[in-house]
């Protein structure tokens, strides 16, 4: 009976989706009609292929981003010498909860064109000249990046910062009877007893960057980017779903992207042996 509206909703507002987004991925939405793989022909768009690339490449560099450094500040503040850790805890972890909304209206702004732009004026003070952040592929890329720092590193820190004080103190004070130095302690102690956490950071990670697109519509002011370069799988369902009304190439895109994030993390999960294994399998 406790669960039971976690299940009716569940079901309502994903299972029922899900298989709603498959059905219509095989119909013309307008008519009714089944039309069968024709929707599916969208994968020899080219800004379809753009945008997939465009996903691939955010989460694997956002991933190589966030999985080390969350984890280096989740240990060094939970080491004994660090002072006012509850002050640096709220400061990273205050960035997830402002609105992406906010955070995107003020990134823009940061990143403008005009000399008198935050990061303009930064660069300045090294000598450089005004910079147009957001017309670069390269320059879009370091923003995207630098707003995926800003606002998930206090997240991920705090699950790996969970996972650190829950493996025993005796085992450090051990390993320190017997002589391992700090860095010792922390390769051949705390990384191998954090591997479910990793894995569970690593899972969402996948998930997060694959399905990243506020980020991207907010600091272009929409769903638009010089030449698609900041659109990603979900930009590009979105503006055949529902900006240009068709809803039937958006499921099949959405039907795509599903395969995609589930068959990575299968992937992922089937190399760190979390599946796959006897005795150890989820």
């Amino acid at each position: 009976m406790f669960v039971l509206p976690f299940l009716i909703s569940f079901a309502v507002f994903y299972v029922y989706c899900i298989f709603s987004m498959v059905g219509m991925s095989f119909q013309n939405v307008q008519t009714g009609a089944f039309i069968g793989l024709k929707n599916y022909k969208i994968v020899k768009n080219a800004v379809f292929i753009k945008s997939l690339k465009n996903s691939i490449f955010y989460t694997v560099v956002s991933c190589a981003l966030m999985i080390p450094i969350p984890l280096i500040l989740a240990a060094l503040l939970n080491s004994r010498e660090m002072r006012a850790k509850t002050t640096f805890r709220s400061i990273l972890f205050i960035p997830a909860l402002t609105s992406v909304v906010v955070a995107g209206v003020v990134f823009r702004l940061m990143f403008g064109e005009l000399p008198g732009s935050f990061m303009n004026q930064f660069i300045e003070i090294f000598g450089a000249k005004p910079v147009v952040w957001l017309r670069n592929p390269v320059t879009v890329w370091m923003a995207l990046f630098f707003i995926c720092l800003w606002r998930w590193t206090g997240v991920n820190m705090m699950y790996y910062l969970a996972g650190i004080q829950q493996i025993p103190g005796d085992l450090y004070e051990s390993a320190e009877v017997d002589g391992a130095s700090r860095m010792q302690q922390f390769f051949y102690v705390t990384l191998p007893l954090l591997k479910p956490t990793a894995i569970y950071v690593l899972t969402i990670s996948i998930f997060g960057g694959m399905a990243m697109f506020s980020e991207s519509y907010m600091l272009f002011n929409g769903n638009k980017s010089p030449n698609n370069v900041g659109t990603t799988l979900v930009g590009f369902l979105y503006r055949m779903g529902l900006e240009q009304n068709q809803l039937g190439i958006g499921s099949a895109v959405g039907v795509i992207f599903l395969i995609i994030v589930i068959g990575i993390n299968l992937i992922q999960l089937t190399v760190n042996g979390t599946i796959g294994k006897k005795g150890k399998g989820v």
